[in-house]
């Protein structure tokens, strides 16, 4: 067991490093952010002055290193547009974007589990066809359209329902629906086909042979059984609306981290885009191994003795 967190703590600190390696350079491709800061009849004195402060003027392998021994120390710099700490505007913006994307994973859980459940379960019949239909259909619609369909229909004609905003429960029923869309799709498809081979195995045959009630099979423990495929895609979702819920932000106005570094990106606020997207990084490397540790718990067979 210690071992394999050995390992999965060694590839997730890989995976970070690249991450930060393949941000810090991309972010300045998207261009000189003193052509932002200044207006475009400044001195060259005090443009070149201003690139010193930044530390824009030393080659890009040495402006690599400062910036990873300074975030060794949790230190990405001063946002260029809010001139503040970068981590300390992006820890600001986390509660924001944690909420949307657990509140999306819930909906989706909630929707998708019975349906699965369900399809396999009267497997060939309309229940079975109906859940297979509702997964092609939600992996057919994108979030952003889901979201401007939401927006039009229980917002502008019904009025049901704010279109933008932050505070209250019914801010977040539109974004979490928009953002937990495709995943409902995707984890009906995976429960229907874990389900549908852990309701084949000798076990479950045995148990309706000697007259086990159906729905302790059922749930208890063929669902069970089919689980480990779910909570799989629980975490990689999970973290993945973390890092990929800035569409769905954007669109209702959502003050997440995504909106935030989406903003950062166009003002060229460099500390900003890589604090939030090394954040995220994190986040996804730390979700993926809750998942991996999780296994032994949900089926006592699995060990991570190697």
């Amino acid at each position: 067991m210690s071992g394999f967190l050995i390992r999965r703590l060694l590839q997730g600190v890989i995976s970070i490093v690249g991450a930060s390696m393949v941000i810090f350079i991309i972010s300045r491709l998207s261009g000189d952010p003193i052509l932002i800061l200044l207006p475009n009849d400044a001195p060259a004195s005090l443009i070149e002055q201003t690139r010193v402060n930044l530390g824009l003027d030393k080659p890009l392998w040495t402006q690599y290193l400062i910036f990873a021994s300074h975030a060794l120390t949790g230190d990405f710099g001063t946002s260029y547009r809010w001139q503040m700490p970068a981590i300390t505007l992006v820890l600001e913006r986390l509660p924001a974007t944690v909420l949307l994307a657990v509140v999306a994973l819930a909906f989706s859980v909630l929707l998708a589990v019975p349906f699965g459940v369900l399809s396999a379960v009267h497997r060939g019949s309309w229940l079975d066809t109906l859940g297979k239909g509702f997964a092609m259909l939600g992996q057919a619609m994108p979030g952003f359209w889901v979201g401007l369909l939401l927006i039009l229909v229980f917002s502008i004609e019904l009025g049901w329902l704010p279109a933008f905003g932050y505070g209250s429960p019914a801010n977040v029923i539109m974004p979490a629906i928009a953002l937990g869309w495709y995943p409902v799709a995707a984890q009906t498809r995976i429960i229907r086909s874990a389900m549908l081979d852990v309701l084949d195995s000798d076990y479950i045959r045995m148990g309706r042979a000697v007259g086990a009630p159906d729905r302790a099979l059922v749930w208890k423990y063929a669902f069970r059984n089919a689980a480990i495929p779910l909570v799989t895609m629980l975490g990689v979702y999970f973290a993945a609306m973390l890092g990929g819920a800035f569409v769905v932000e954007v669109i209702f106005a959502w003050p997440g981290v995504g909106r935030t570094v989406v903003e950062a990106v166009f003002a060229r606020d460099f500390p900003v885009v890589q604090a939030g997207v090394l954040l995220t990084s994190i986040l996804f490397v730390t979700s993926n191994l809750l998942v991996d540790l999780s296994y032994g718990l949900i089926d006592p067979r699995i060990r991570h003795d190697r």
